[in-house]
């Protein structure tokens, strides 16, 4: 594929590094977590967008459907932790700021994440404050609890209204849903092992947040909720159609479990049902759905950080299949682990590897490249299926500031980045010009914003790939020696509109329910090497 290159006038630290051809066409957005800006830059690593507010994030930050940016920011209080934010905001295209909420007083703080759903209200994922008294009550080993006592996790929905208020509208909290083993004379004692769908109090680590979730999503197909908790590495699923009270319970709600754990997976080990060779994540962060419509819809991407990692520590991207059925209902066997016992795909740098212990991110592309954020280091990679890097980028600012070309930036890491669509309703009558690199002095390049696939890159004559102009039909001839292809087509606007396997010499696919325009059928081996690609019109 066609990639750009730089002239050399210097030493390169930061900035854009590759954008292939294959890459996801689109605009990149990103909040460094020690500045008090974010960044909207094109696949030429150009500067479309930048919006000010008053606080560092505390992590999270999205670009929304309607242009504005959703964002938390970090406030003092009576908290103090990993990810500390507070404050929920929302500022327009032009950073003006239009909602500011307040998520912080002496019972809970908003920390981490937040999660933006369909309807305009907002998920917020939040601490909250109980006594060392209430924690030794509850089953806590007494030796695992100080004076802070301990910050179980909740989840509070609220809808915004006017400039600085919300409504809260449904809540979930972790401390109505917990099992011990140490103490039967008190509350919540039972078999760990024979309860997955609740949470041991004296699982994970001793310290007041000891289950340090650091992300929220929602699946708006399953109406269910799932966070990761990097002191637990482990992920767990909710059901979010209960109401409040349900929430608390253990029925009730699409599922009839309440508010209990639906699924979870990534550490056996903490509801018995595992030894240390079934553990599969070590201290992750971004836990979220592939959207439907996405190449590996419905499958969960996971930043696993490798901390603590057995043959060393090494972050990698994952991909897993869980066990759910059509319904959204999850299987476990009788005295078994939660599946999967593998991960369906997994990158770790293809011999460049990497390694980032705090925060992170990953998330399918819908040309089926993953984007991988690496908060150490403030890189930000996009890698097909079979990892190859086909976009690169640094994060030139250290701090609130941009650096000079050349120099090695620090405090430039962010906590997610994400990759939207030139149709991404955000961009709808918005100016997108480019206003050149945010570092200073940059150097020159030849790069270009490729709006399809380079058919010109690669090319086996013994594949014929054809259609007539008005045809529903895309053929396949294949006359080499490959048994077996794999095939994928894409829209110019880079998304995947099929995918599949073949094995015959002569193959067609349906392209009845395509729109009119320009697609490029992309063909590789069984090793997923390229074979062909090529440009059609419908």
């Amino acid at each position: 594929m066609s990639s750009l290159s730089f002239v050399s006038y210097g030493q390169q630290t930061v900035g854009l590094f590759t954008n292939d051809s294959a890459a996801f066409n689109g605009y990149t957005f990103f909040s460094p977590g020690s500045s008090t800006h974010s960044y909207l830059v094109d696949n030429c690593g150009e500067l479309i967008n930048q919006w000010t507010a008053s606080n560092q994030p505390g992590l999270a930050a999205y670009l929304l459907p309607n242009g504005n940016i959703l964002r938390t920011a970090r406030i003092a209080g009576s908290f103090n932790g990993g990810g500390i934010g507070g404050r929920v905001e929302m500022y327009d295209w032009n950073s003006t700021l239009i909602w500011s909420y307040d998520h912080a007083n002496a019972q809970y703080h908003q920390h981490h994440d937040v999660e933006y759903l369909p309807n305009g209200n907002i998920l917020i994922l939040a601490w909250e404050s109980r006594s060392t008294t209430e924690a030794i009550n509850s089953g806590r080993d007494p030796n695992a609890v100080n004076n802070n006592g301990v910050w179980p996790t909740r989840i509070t929905e609220v809808q915004p209204v006017g400039l600085n208020g919300a409504n809260v509208v449904w809540e979930w909290h972790l401390w109505d849903h917990l099992v011990q083993d140490f103490d039967n004379t008190k509350a919540n004692y039972g078999a760990v092992s024979d309860h997955p769908e609740l949470l041991d109090i004296n699982a994970g680590g001793n310290s007041p947040d000891w289950i340090h979730a650091n992300s929220i999503d929602y699946n708006p197909v399953l109406d269910q909720i799932m966070i990761s908790s990097k002191s637990m590495s482990e992920i767990f699923v909710i059901d979010h159609s209960t109401t409040t009270a349900e929430a608390a319970s253990h029925t009730g709600g699409t599922y009839g479990k309440g508010g209990d754990f639906l699924y979870r997976w990534g550490n056996p080990q903490n509801y018995g049902r595992g030894t240390t060779a079934d553990r599969k994540l070590y201290g992750q962060h971004d836990a979220s759905w592939v959207p439907a419509g996405y190449p590996d819809e419905g499958k969960i991407s996971i930043f696993n950080n490798g901390i603590g990692r057995p043959g060393g520590s090494f972050s990698t991207s994952d991909l897993i299949i869980s066990p759910v059925d059509m319904n959204g209902n999850y299987t476990i066997a009788a005295n078994q682990a939660y599946g999967p016992s593998t991960i369906d795909w997994s990158y770790d740098g293809n011999g460049n590897g990497f390694y980032s212990t705090n925060q992170c991110g990953t998330n399918k592309l819908p040309n089926g490249n993953m984007l991988v954020n690496i908060t150490a280091g403030g890189e930000i990679r996009e890698v097909d299926a079979i990892g190859i890097t086909k976009w690169r980028y640094v994060i030139p600012v250290s701090g609130s500031n941009p650096v000079s070309q050349g120099t090695n930036p620090g405090q430039n890491g962010t906590f997610r980045a994400y990759r939207y669509s030139p149709s991404y309703s955000a961009f709808a009558g918005k100016t997108l010009t480019p206003m050149g690199p945010i570092e200073l002095n940059p150097l020159p390049s030849n790069c270009t914003i490729y709006t399809g696939i380079d058919d010109a890159s690669y090319y086996d004559e013994t594949i014929t790939v054809y259609s007539t102009l008005y045809s529903n039909q895309i053929h396949i001839y294949n006359s080499s020696n490959q048994s077996k292809f794999f095939v994928r087509v894409y829209n110019t606007n880079g998304q995947l509109v099929y995918s599949g396997n073949h094995s015959d010499k002569n193959s067609e696919i349906n392209s009845g329910d395509w729109k009119t325009g320009i697609y490029i059928v992309q063909i590789f081996d069984s090793a997923f090497n390229p074979l062909t690609v090529k440009k059609l019109v419908k």
